[in-house]
């Protein structure tokens, strides 16, 4: 017996990293730049980061944050004060180092060429990451006590040489968002720290429908320069991790390279305490690894483009307009409606194309509702309901005034159903390990998953083990370092510390 037929070829289980670029492809999300290792955006693509951006955003907002905007272009100067931090991302460095253009003309060619000239007398980094030129900003806004805490993001796009692009996931330009905040004390500082990771969290969970383990960098993997880092990571389809977001607490490192200094409550100069965050358009490379499927993309219904696409299906002329205006009627009532506060996005689907160009269309492009109507249902005062996280061909007909009333109630179906069924293969693909030679028999498997395990090691042990195995401790879980003491998986020590490794993103 043949296996079904798909929209996506080649299917998760044959290919997973080219699934994932068809994907892409299908859903017309991004593609490939002439600008190596860079990314178009796609309408429909930089859609779903819009809603991503929005929604954190207002999450920023509540939590006391205002938005700023710091230069693109970073003085070499700034990154070697911070020499811990510069090193973690010199190999990945853009270089700025003229500052105009010249025309030359080839004699031979008749051609133009276009030759740098103008040596600055400093070079500039195309940010990697903004905390120098941000930490300048805070030493001439901070003077006292009375300035703090300072509550600052920014959106904004960063530059990282990649040698190995893959859409969303590892581009040399990205767009994400990054926090910065100053406080008075490392307790106020610290509990930033874990707030933004909360908020990164929840937004994964109620917004995207995927769930993530909490916890803790080890010394070997936390950001450069700071002296917690904490991440939330996300299982994808592959059983891989993604670092879905991170949240770090700096101490007085930055601080005291910058200068970041006020006058105490009691009169005496102190360095301020400093964090940072962040989340990046690698929030839709996990959306997609975690929920799409061999039909093309599943978007969970808060950041979904569209929410429900009606389509008119006009078999014949003399009935064509009233189903067209049937279907923009429904769509008009549909957007009184609201999901989590925000107005139903509704989109009438009229173009002059077949009714199963469309259908496959809207399903590859991961719509969460889709709506048929023909001539008898506008009779019957019924619709065809298609939800993208069931079968493409599964479908029921229901009253009209019963879908308007259930709509955002569907919707939320919807995002319960991706993510009882993300946190179900998450959790089956995780296994407890406490013995050398069970763990060294997973890694040898294809495709293994996660395995947590006791862990009391040196950086030096942990890093021989990752290299043994192409992984690395993905977290030490918030949720798991209080339990019975067990041995360490390798030094045999006795620990109440687990760890979670993984092959990664």
């Amino acid at each position: 017996m043949s296996a079904p037929k798909t929209a996506i070829t080649p299917t998760r289980a044959e290919d997973f990293p080219e699934w994932y670029q068809q994907v892409i492809k299908a859903a017309d999300l991004a593609e490939n730049s002439e600008t190596r290792g860079c990314m178009v955006i796609k309408p429909w693509g930089y859609g779903i980061w819009e809603l991503i951006q929005q929604q954190l955003d207002r999450r920023f907002k509540e939590t006391g944050h205002q938005n700023a905007y710091f230069p693109l272009l970073i003085p070499l100067s700034y990154l070697e004060k911070e020499a811990e931090h510069a090193e973690g991302f010199a190999t990945e460095c853009a270089v700025v180092t003229h500052h105009r253009l010249e025309a030359v003309k080839d004699e031979e060619t008749g051609k133009t060429k276009m030759i740098p000239t103008g040596e600055l007398a400093e070079p500039y980094v195309i940010r990697p990451t903004s905390e120098t030129i941000i930490g300048a900003a805070f030493s001439r806004w901070v003077q006292s006590y009375r300035d703090l805490p300072l509550l600052i993001n920014q959106w904004a796009n960063v530059m990282r040489w990649e040698m190995r692009p893959r859409l969303f996931l590892r581009t040399a330009e990205f767009l994400w968002q990054e926090g910065h905040t100053a406080h008075e004390t490392a307790e106020e500082a610290i509990a930033e720290t874990r707030l933004m990771h909360q908020v990164y969290a929840e937004f994964l969970r109620d917004h995207l429908a995927i769930p993530v383990i909490p916890g803790e960098k080890t010394e070997n993997e936390r950001f450069p320069g700071a002296d917690m880092t904490l991440t939330v990571e996300a299982m994808v389809q592959d059983r891989k991790a993604i670092q879905a977001g991170t949240s770090h607490f700096l101490g007085q490192n930055f601080s005291k390279a910058q200068d970041i200094s006020f006058t105490g409550r009691d009169g005496k100069v102190e360095h301020a305490f400093t964090t940072s965050w962040g989340v990046s358009t690698r929030m839709i490379g996990t959306l997609i690894m975690a929920h799409s499927d061999d039909d093309g993309l599943v978007l969970p219904p808060r950041v979904a483009t569209q929410q429900v696409v009606i389509i008119p299906v006009t078999p014949k002329e003399d009935s064509k307009q009233a189903v067209i205006d049937s279907c923009h009627a429904l769509a008009e009532t549909l957007r009184g409606h609201r999901f989590h506060g925000d107005p139903l996005r509704v989109l009438v689907d009229d173009r002059d194309l077949q009714g199963g160009v469309k259908k496959w269309e809207w399903v590859k492009k991961g719509t969460p509702i889709r709506i048929e109507i023909g001539p008898r249902d506008v009779e019957s005062r019924k619709v065809c309901l298609n939800r993208r996280d069931r079968a493409a061909n599964e479908k029921a007909f229901i009253d009209k005034e019963e879908f308007i009333r259930d709509a955002a109630d569907l919707l939320q179906e919807i995002h319960d159903a991706l993510l009882e069924k993300a946190v179900a293969f998450r959790d089956a693909n995780i296994t407890e390990c406490g013995e050398l030679a069970a763990f060294d028999a997973h890694w040898a498997q294809d495709n293994p998953g996660w395995l947590l395990t006791p862990w009391a090691g040196t950086p030096e042990e942990e890093d021989e083990l990752s290299k043994k195995h192409k992984i690395t401790i993905r977290c030490l879980p918030l949720d798991g370092q209080d339990g019975a003491e067990a041995p360490c998986l390798l030094t045999g020590k006795p620990t109440q510390q687990r760890a979670i490794w993984g092959r990664s993103y």
